[in-house]
């Protein structure tokens, strides 16, 4: 049969990216507590298109998932990646996997124990003659009580749910859940999926003694990132859903560990970056 995607393009013109996008798919990945979890993820897979070529070919992707048969970790991805750069006779290779991470929560005051549900985030690349980039992500919920509100009102403080998302490289392993406990810890006070009344007592009090803006929570994010010996760069960015305004509160931040005796962290260009929230 004739094999149309492999047919010459004369317009000289390569694809940064060509591929199946929105792909959902049993994967397993590690746990802290339980060393395993299962859950299914919506995978998106690339690969640089050569301006020689028409067409990529997209079965092929398939084929490549199905040979893991769900088992995705870190410590394959980069095999997984070689694989469809083979495959698919391209230079470069992406493959993002975006999945529902469950973690085990303990109200603070009844003990009563549920599951929370954090978005995560695995995103791989290679090129040729180079390493694995592989970025860990994670979308964590976070309860925030507004200063101003505070220090202005006789009575209270507007509140809001505030989502976190943080991104990182490292050099040694990260938990997800190490993520997800630094992030809590950025807020006014941590979300819960089951509260008794005695635990609403505790979080509602706890939020006004420790009152956020968008700006605190990203720089106390930060802050704590930068204590992290493993990990080489990351980005936070925090949107308020405001409860007394018709809009969303929104602020981010991008640094990269210098290389040196101190270790410092700076912007990736040596300046705040702007970023596109569109």
């Amino acid at each position: 049969m004739i094999d149309v995607q492999s047919q010459p393009d004369g317009r000289k013109i390569e694809i940064d990216k060509v591929g199946v996008k929105g792909l959902r798919y049993p994967i397993v990945v590690l746990d802290r507590r339980n060393r395993e979890q299962s859950t299914v993820a919506r995978v998106n897979m690339y690969v640089r298109l050569p301006h020689r070529f028409r067409g990529t070919h997209m079965s092929r992707f398939l084929e490549i998932l199905n040979e893991v048969r769900g088992r995705i970790s870190i410590k394959n991805m980069q095999g997984i990646l070689h694989t469809m750069q083979r495959a698919l006779d391209s230079e470069e290779a992406h493959l993002e996997l975006r999945f529902p991470y469950f973690i085990e929560k303990e109200a603070p005051v009844s003990r009563s124990k549920s599951l929370m549900e954090y978005t995560s985030l695995f995103a791989a690349s290679v090129r040729e003659g180079e390493g694995m980039d592989f970025v860990l992500g994670v979308d964590v919920p976070v309860h925030t009580l507004c200063p101003c509100s505070k220090e202005i009102s006789d009575f209270g403080g507007h509140n809001q749910r505030s989502m976190v998302r943080v991104r990182v490289r490292f050099r040694d392993f990260v938990w997800i859940e190490d993520l997800v406990e630094l992030v809590e810890r950025s807020g006014s006070a941590a979300i819960y999926p089951l509260l008794k009344r005695s635990d609403e007592k505790y979080v509602t009090e706890q939020a006004y003694q420790n009152p956020c803006f968008v700006e605190d929570v990203v720089r106390n994010a930060a802050g704590s990132l930068e204590g992290m010996p493993e990990v080489t760069w990351f980005s936070v960015e925090s949107e308020n859903e405001e409860s007394i305004h018709s809009h969303a509160a929104y602020a981010y931040l991008e640094r990269e560990r210098v290389e040196g005796p101190d270790g410092a962290f700076r912007s990736p260009s040596g300046r705040a970056r702007i970023k596109n929230t569109l």
